[in-house]
C-alpha cells in the first residue's frame, strides 16, 4: 500500500497555470541613481574613496541600464527614518505583490475567489500580519484561503516558496496556489563607507513576481517544477546578510560572495548530475553571473542577464522574471532547464523547470 501510496504522490503534479512580472512605474537610470546620490547632503558625509566608488559602478559598465523603486520622495530615502522606510515597505509590498498577482491570474483565467492558497516571500521589510494577508483582502480572496510567508531567505526565497507549494500541492489535489516574490529593496538602502553597502546601494532595485499552479494536473498540462534540492553553508553567513542598524536594514555584502555564490551553484548543479541543460538563473550582479558562468562551463545566461540589465538584481523575484523570459521565449516547445536561486543564510537553492 505504501508502494501505490508513493506512486499516487508522483501523479499529483503541480502545473504552472499563469505568470506575471511586475516593476514599479519609476524607472531610473544608473546616471539618473549617480545624480540623485551626489545631491543628497548623506553623499557629502562620506569618505572620498567611498564617492569614487560609488562614481566608478554607476558611471561603468556594471551590466545594469536602469533600476525602479517604489519608494516615494528617491531623493530623501537616506533622509528618512526607520520608521518611514518600514512604514514605505508596508504601503508598497502589498500593492506591487498584489498588481503581479492581478496579472498572473489573468494570465492564468482564474478569479481571485478560487485561490486555495497564498504563498508570499520577501526579505526588504516585515509585516505582521504578513504582505500575504493584504494582497488576500485587496484582492478579495475568500475568507479560508491558507496563507504563509516565508522571510528571511534573502534573494533565494523563490525557489525554496516553489518547494512550499508543491509539497501543498501535493497533499491536497485539485489545490490552486498563488505564488508572490515581492521585494522594495529602495526601502532597505543604507549608506555609510562600507564597500559591500555602497555596491548594494548600486545594484539592487524593487519587483514582484507572481505564479498560479494547479495541483493534481495530468504530465501533459505545462510547465512543471520537480527535483527541489538546497545547500546552506551557515559558515558564510556573515559574508551577506541584513543586519539591523539604528532600526534600519543593512545589507553586509563581501567581495567574496561571487566566488561563493559560484561554489554553491556547481555544488549543487553536479549533485543533481544534470546533463547538458538550460541554466536559469537569479541576476545576483555582473561578477556574481561571470563566476557562475565560469563555474558550470560557461551556458546562456542571457536570461538573468537581462533581468540584471533591465532591472537591476531585485533579490527574490529575480530568478522568476528569467524563467519568465525564458519561458517566452519557449513559447509552446517541450524543454528541460535548471533554476538556481542562491543568498543570505549562505544559502542555495535549485529545481528543474520541465514541459514534455
Amino acid at each position: 500500500m505504501f508502494v501505490i501510496f508513493l506512486k499516487m504522490c508522483e501523479l499529483l503534479l503541480m502545473i504552472l497555470k499563469g505568470m506575471a512580472c511586475q516593476v514599479p512605474p519609476q524607472s531610473y537610470s544608473q546616471s539618473d541613481c549617480w545624480e540623485i546620490l551626489r545631491g543628497s547632503d548623506n553623499f557629502s558625509r562620506l569618505k572620498g574613496r567611498s564617492q569614487r566608488l560609488i562614481e566608478k559602478v554607476l558611471k561603468g559598465e556594471s551590466g545594469i541600464d536602469k533600476r525602479h523603486f517604489a519608494m516615494p520622495e528617491v531623493e530623501r530615502l537616506f533622509d528618512m527614518s526607520a520608521e518611514d522606510l518600514s512604514r514605505g515597505f508596508e504601503a508598497q509590498a502589498p500593492q506591487l505583490a498584489g498588481s503581479a498577482l492581478t496579472g498572473a491570474l489573468d494570465s492564468a483565467g482564474v478569479v481571485p475567489a478560487e485561490v486555495d492558497a497564498l504563498l508570499v516571500c520577501t526579505c526588504t521589510g516585515y509585516l505582521c500580519p504578513g504582505v500575504s494577508s493584504y494582497v488576500a483582502e485587496s484582492l478579495g480572496m475568500k475568507p479560508d484561503i491558507f496563507l504563509s510567508d516565508m522571510v528571511g531567505l534573502g534573494c533565494g526565497a523563490a525557489i525554496p516558496m516553489l518547494r512550499q507549494a508543491d509539497a501543498l500541492g501535493r497533499a491536497n489535489p485539485g489545490m490552486t496556489i498563488a505564488c508572490v516574490a515581492v521585494e522594495i529593496c529602495s526601502a532597505a538602502f543604507y549608506l555609510d563607507d562600507d564597500p559591500g553597502v555602497l555596491i548594494s546601494l548600486c545594484l539592487f532595485g524593487d519587483g514582484a513576481a507572481a505564479t498560479v499552479w494547479r495541483s493534481g494536473e495530468e504530465l501533459s498540462q505545462g510547465v512543471r517544477c520537480e527535483n527541489f534540492d538546497t545547500l546552506h553553508v551557515p559558515e558564510d553567513r556573515e559574508l551577506l546578510r541584513f543586519e539591523n542598524v539604528g532600526g534600519k536594514m543593512r545589507n553586509r555584502l563581501h567581495r567574496s560572495v561571487p566566488d561563493k555564490a559560484a561554489i554553491a551553484v556547481d555544488h549543487l548543479f553536479k549533485r543533481n548530475e544534470q546533463p547538458e541543460t538550460d541554466i536559469i538563473s537569479h541576476a545576483g550582479g555582473r561578477d556574481v553571473l561571470e563566476k557562475v558562468s565560469l563555474a558550470l562551463g560557461n551556458p546562456d545566461l542571457s536570461h538573468a542577464e537581462e533581468v540584471l540589465r533591465n532591472c537591476g538584481n531585485m533579490s527574490s523575484p529575480s530568478v522568476l522574471f528569467a524563467l519568465e523570459r525564458y519561458l517566452d521565449e519557449k513559447k509552446d516547445e517541450p524543454f528541460s532547464a535548471w533554476a538556481t536561486s542562491f543568498g543570505a543564510g549562505f544559502a542555495c537553492h535549485s529545481c528543474r523547470v520541465v514541459r514534455d
